[in-house]
């Protein structure tokens, strides 16, 4: 594949690297400090971006992409994703948008056992769950797209909870996340369901960005050639 990197900063950087190690190209970069654009000339040299930035401009990246019919694949959180418009623009534009708040398939596989636990528990009232996420101090939103997935989980899953609250949060039926900016920490996740009996607890810590870099490469080879919007789920067959 000839891909075009959106952001190349550190998420853009290895996921340069396992591209690169799977076979593909970097043919243009497109950050603050190139000169390219995301344009109609871009889809004449790619195949499909992918693309790490900011709540503030990955809206923007992602409809100028399929505005101009170049796939694109997304990991950028923080922004409001309005599945429906893009599915249009998907669709007239004859091109793919596969956006996930974690590439990684570690995390794919816990958010599914998070459902599942969910599930499991919405038969025992007592349980109360919480979530804690922690991420390097240089992540700008909080919490983190991973932190309302799974909570997002839960409440698809379990009928006490109705949404997801900042810490502090004392309401019954809202789940509390606390969110924690440390050092370099790469993410780790853990929730939390306790009684006056017990604390059961799933939790999923990241080595690397390796894992994020090479399920959003596994997601660009999924998508190519294909029309619509998608998630890890459909690559992943979850």
């Amino acid at each position: 594949m000839r891909i075009a990197l959106i952001g190349y900063g550190k998420m853009g950087k290895a996921v340069e690297q396992i591209a690169l190690e799977r076979g593909h190209t970097i043919v243009a970069i497109v950050d603050v400090n190139t000169s390219e654009k995301i344009d109609k000339k871009l889809i004449s040299i790619v195949d499909i971006a992918i693309e790490f930035t900011s709540p503030a401009s990955s809206k923007k990246n992602i409809t100028d992409c399929l505005t101009a019919g170049i796939s694109i694949v997304s990991g950028t959180t923080g922004w409001e994703f309005d599945k429906k418009e893009l599915e249009e623009l998907c669709i007239k534009n004859s091109a793919a948008l596969l956006y996930a708040s974690n590439f990684s398939i570690g995390v794919n596989i816990f958010m599914k056992i998070n459902e599942q636990l969910a599930k499991f528990l919405s038969a025992f009232n007592d349980y109360s769950a919480k979530i804690e996420e922690t991420h390097h101090i240089h992540k700008l939103d909080k919490p983190s797209g991973t932190a309302i997935s799974l909570a997002n989980g839960i409440i698809n899953n379990n009928p006490k909870y109705v949404k997801w609250m900042l810490n502090p949060c004392n309401e019954k039926n809202n789940i509390e996340i606390t969110s924690l900016r440390e050092g370099e920490i790469y993410g780790d996740h853990k929730i939390e369901w306790e009684n006056d009996i017990d604390i059961i607890s799933i939790s999923h810590s990241a080595k690397s960005r390796r894992g994020l870099a090479l399920g959003a490469v596994m997601a660009a080879e999924f998508v190519l050639g294909k029309t619509g919007v998608f998630s890890m789920n459909d690559l992943l067959k979850l």
